[in-house]
């Protein structure tokens, strides 16, 4: 499906909202730690800047999970901002309200402008309609350049596109889908996918989607121990979607008839406690155990 882009748009004069993906990791102090989210965001700010627009940038940080965390404030990053593109940023005291608003209204073009982190709001992740609403306030035109949220249902992502007539996909997430489109529609073969994430339930169109179009679709991350409770084995506290379970155990059997093998780790790292100074050992999930090999047949690693 074609989809608008950025260079379909004009943005002179306009006021442009802009979800990006600022989910940095931070140091203890504060720091930022890797910056190349906010690098990734640069050529479609700088379009609008360019164009005479006004950018108004949004992200999340972290799971505040409704609540005003200090260590997850966006501020680091509008000083990062700053510096990568020659403007002072202004950094809004929240995400939606009069305050934010009238800062919106002021802001000249050429200007960019950073609101606070919309997860210190949990109408955010309900995409909420009212609060997608206002989030689109003062703003003419919407651009989602956040390609590590675009699959959520979000108000910055879904919900607020019902409030402008023009949205748009930003350079990042048009590099993404031009990629990913090329690969699944012509892939070159073997093909293998690899997928990760703490979730099943934000990933189960993707697998569904990837089943029989990849030779091998490896899963890692926190949503493998899902797929090893569905098969049996303990988890202990790790991850775990005990709602996800059924479908966890749907997708292996889909496994089952499909021509995709679906592979998972082996074995997992295990400590007494989350943190570097733990207690930690290797523990083979499958050993001396009959392992899934996602073609139906269990067998035994000697």
């Amino acid at each position: 499906m074609a989809k608008l882009t950025i260079d379909q748009i004009n943005c002179k004069n306009k006021k442009v909202l802009i979800r990006c993906d600022f989910n940095v990791p931070l140091d203890d102090s504060g720091h930022i730690t890797d910056d190349r989210r906010i690098h990734a965001s640069l050529q479609t700010i700088n379009k609008v800047l360019n164009d005479g627009g006004s950018a108004i940038l949004c992200s999340h940080l972290g799971r505040p999970k409704g609540e005003v965390k200090e260590s997850m404030r966006l501020k680091p990053v509008a000083t990062r901002l700053s510096e990568l593109l020659h403007q002072q940023i202004v950094m809004a005291p929240d995400c939606i309200g009069e305050q934010v608003l009238s800062l919106k209204k002021s802001l000249e073009p050429g200007r960019a402008m950073l609101l606070e982190n919309l997860r210190f709001h949990k109408a955010e992740t309900d995409n909420d309609a009212g609060f997608a609403q206002k989030l689109a306030e003062g703003c003419d035109l919407f651009i989602n350049d956040a390609f590590g949220s675009a699959h959520r249902a979000h108000s910055s992502t879904e919900g607020v596109t019902k409030f402008f007539k023009q949205s748009a996909a930003g350079y990042l997430i048009g590099k993404e889908l031009k990629y990913l489109g090329e690969a699944i529609d012509n892939p070159k073969k073997p093909m293998v996918a690899i997928l990760g994430g703490s979730k099943i339930s934000g990933k189960i169109d993707v697998i569904i989607n990837l089943m029989g179009k990849v030779d091998s679709l490896i899963v890692g991350g926190g949503m493998i121990f899902t797929f090893f409770k569905a098969m049996g084995y303990e988890v202990g506290k790790s991850l775990l979607e005990e709602e996800r379970l059924d479908l966890a155990k749907k997708i292996l059997e889909m496994a089952k008839v499909s021509s995709t093998k679906l592979l998972l780790p082996e074995d997992v790292l295990a400590a007494d406690r989350f943190d570097n100074d733990a207690r930690s050992q290797n523990i083979q999930f499958q050993r001396n155990k009959k392992r899934y090999d996602g073609s139906g047949h269990r067998t035994k690693i000697h």
